[in-house]
Formats: C-alpha cells, sequence, structure tokens
C-alpha cells in the first residue's frame, strides 16, 4: 500500500510538543515499511523523522487539546498548519491516509475524500465537539476510527468504544537496552504540563530519598516556573527532551519509573520504553498505563491520586524481576506485532471503501 501519515499540528516532529504521538508515528511508519508498505509523512515545518520520507508544511500550530474547556468551539488560528497539511494532502497519491491529529477538521474531511482516511486518535475523550463527529463518522464509516487501549475508548462512551478498533502501540525494541542493575535513582518522562503530574512525582522523590530524572519538553514554562518555586531541586534534576538513545540510557538504569497523569492516558508510551529497559513501573491505577502494567510483577499500580502509596511502591520496587519486564516488552510491543495490528485495521478500511 501507498500509506500516507497526516501528523499532529500542535508541534514539529522531533520537538517533544506532540508527546506520545511523535514516537507513535515514529514506530509505525517504521512497522508499516519493514512490511513492505510506502510511507509518506506530512507534518508541521522544522519536523525532522529519519529514514521516512517526509513533507514538511509551514503554518501557525493548533492549540493543545487539553488546555481547552470541554465544551469550547472549534479553533482555527490564521494561517493554521492543520488545514496546510490537509490541503498539501490533495497533491500526493496514497490508498489510504492515516491521521494522527486530535481534531476536528481531518474528521469533517473524511467523507469528502474518494480513498479512505483513517484516525488513530491519540487521547481519551476531552472535546465535546470531537465526540460529536466521532460518533457521526462511525455511522457511515464504521472501521475509521482505531485507539491505543480499551481504556482510552471508555472514556467516548460505549457506543464509540464498541465501534473503534485497539491497535496498542509497539517500538523497535533493537533501540532499548536491558539493564539489570539499576542505579538508587527515579525516573519521570513525559510533557512538562498539568494534566503530566510532576509534582506527584518530585514528592515521592522528597518522601524515599531518591533523586529523579525528569525528562520531556516543557510545554507549559509557567507551569514549569510553578514546579520549580514549589521544588527547588527540580532544576537540578531535569534532564531535558532527549532523543530516544540518550533518553533511553538514562531511564535503563533507573531503579523505577513513576507514571503519574492527572488525566486518563490514552496509552503511556514511555511504560513500554521503560519495561523494555527493564524498568519496572509505578503507575496510577487509570487509562492505558492500567491496561499495560502487570501489578506485582512488572511494576505497581496504584490509586490515582495516592501520593503516600507510590511512595510505599517505590519501597517494594525491587521485589520486580526486571527481566520479566523486558519479557513482557517483547511479548506486546514488538514492532512485528504493532505493524500486524495496524495492516490488518487498514486492509479492513481499504475492502469496505471499494
Amino acid at each position: 500500500m501507498r500509506i500516507l501519515c497526516v501528523s499532529t499540528p500542535v508541534g514539529p516532529l522531533g520537538s517533544g510538543l506532540g508527546g506520545g504521538v511523535e514516537l507513535t508515528l515514529r514506530n509505525l511508519a517504521t512497522a508499516l515499511q519493514q512490511r513492505g508498505h510506502a510511507i509518506q509523512v506530512i507534518a508541521p515545518a522544522g519536523s525532522v523523522l529519519p529514514d521516512v520520507p517526509l513533507v514538511e508544511v509551514p503554518g501557525v500550530c493548533q492549540p493543545f487539546a487539553q488546555n481547552q474547556q470541554r465544551e469550547a468551539a472549534i479553533t482555527m488560528p490564521a494561517g493554521n498548519v492543520l488545514g496546510r497539511m490537509w490541503w498539501e494532502a490533495r497533491r500526493h497519491p496514497w490508498d489510504i491516509a492515516i491521521n494522527l491529529a486530535y481534531d476536528w477538521l481531518p474528521l469533517y474531511l473524511t467523507p469528502f475524500f474518494d480513498r479512505p482516511v483513517v484516525h488513530l486518535v491519540s487521547m481519551g475523550s476531552l472535546l465535546a465537539a470531537i465526540d460529536t463527529i466521532l460518533a457521526e463518522l462511525l455511522a457511515t464509516h464504521p472501521h475509521c476510527i482505531a485507539m491505543h487501549t480499551r481504556a482510552q475508548a471508555a472514556t467516548f462512551g460505549e457506543a464509540i468504544a464498541q465501534q473503534v478498533t485497539v491497535v496498542g502501540n509497539g517500538l523497535d525494541l533493537n533501540a532499548y537496552t536491558f539493564c539489570e542493575q539499576p542505579e538508587p535513582v527515579l525516573a519521570w518522562v513525559g510533557r512538562i504540563a498539568p494534566e503530566k503530574g510532576l509534582t506527584d512525582a518530585l514528592t515521592v522523590a522528597r518522601q524515599t530519598g531518591y533523586p529523579l530524572r525528569i525528562m520531556g519538553a516543557i510545554a507549559d514554562r509557567s507551569y514549569w516556573q510553578q514546579v520549580c518555586q514549589q521544588f527547588p531541586e527540580a532544576l537540578g534534576y531535569y534532564q531535558g527532551f532527549l532523543p530516544t538513545t540518550e533518553m533511553q540510557a538514562q531511564l535503563r538504569t533507573c531503579l523505577a519509573l513513576l507514571v503519574t497523569p492527572h488525566w486518563v492516558e490514552a496509552f503511556g508510551n514511555v511504560v513500554m520504553e521503560a519495561l523494555a529497559c527493564g524498568v519496572p513501573v509505578i503507575a496510577y491505577a487509570s487509562g492505558g498505563p492500567a491496561e499495560l502494567v502487570r501489578h506485582g510483577e512488572t511494576g505497581w499500580l496504584v490509586t490515582p491520586g495516592d501520593v503516600a502509596g507510590l511512595a510505599m511502591a517505590v519501597e517494594q520496587v525491587r521485589r520486580i524481576d526486571r527481566r520479566r519486564c523486558r519479557q513482557q516488552a517483547e511479548q506486546e510491543f514488538s514492532l512485528t506485532a504493532f505493524g500486524q495490528r495496524l495492516e490488518q485495521w487498514l486492509h479492513q478500511n481499504l475492502s469496505t471503501s471499494q
């Protein structure tokens, strides 16, 4: 197949602003290339995506959906990159297009294309306008929506959840090195924004006495300033936004990864990245991470908001066999398995469009 992928419009690939979508798109493209498909990606100008044909489009990036009120109106900034990316899509030959934007416009445009457009939704239910158009689109294009986990799909309500395809996720396991003997340090990886709950992880670091390696793009600078005022040690802990090679080198030697979202994570790419390194995951028991972590075997699940529970889990984390963590990643998150699930979903949409 000739497959066109249209990236997230919130920032260039490689900037970290797109969060997990950036890693998902890279691994999705690689998985489908390995299965013999021709991949082309359209993304905002300034994007970097090695080994994949990339078309960069200038324009104003979209605002983050998670920063908007649930009943917010559709936002289309003047000169928006999202509209320009889909205008660019009209100029290229493709058999099927995959949209990775959590946005109203590509969903609305789907019926107007003479070729199938499918959507890999990257977030739980945040905006009422998205929920409405998803339901309307599924009524006419029943297989065109995929999500990463059942927990994510459930946030959209039963009617939508029953109709979406769950494809999970995957990564290049060769890019992550197993480490059996960790250092006495914790890790936290993600976009630095309120919904990611960094302050919970910093509280755990204080309570347990372990330093915390913080890695990720600063998506909300005012929030980061507030964090540093409350936790001055955060400045010393912050490692920056690192490419995969450097990030996994820092992550793999950590005692555990803390996953502390204050919203429903659709999947939690960093969970599978940590497991691939042999690092146990201590996460709030909600959303995607609750489906990924094997409680008591590859990590611990804690009631959301229970910071004391996170600290208690840290004290027990050496009971986890780090080899089991790597084994789970190999069993569930390989590019081969991810590519098979994606290919099946794409073929389903191609067959129903003919």
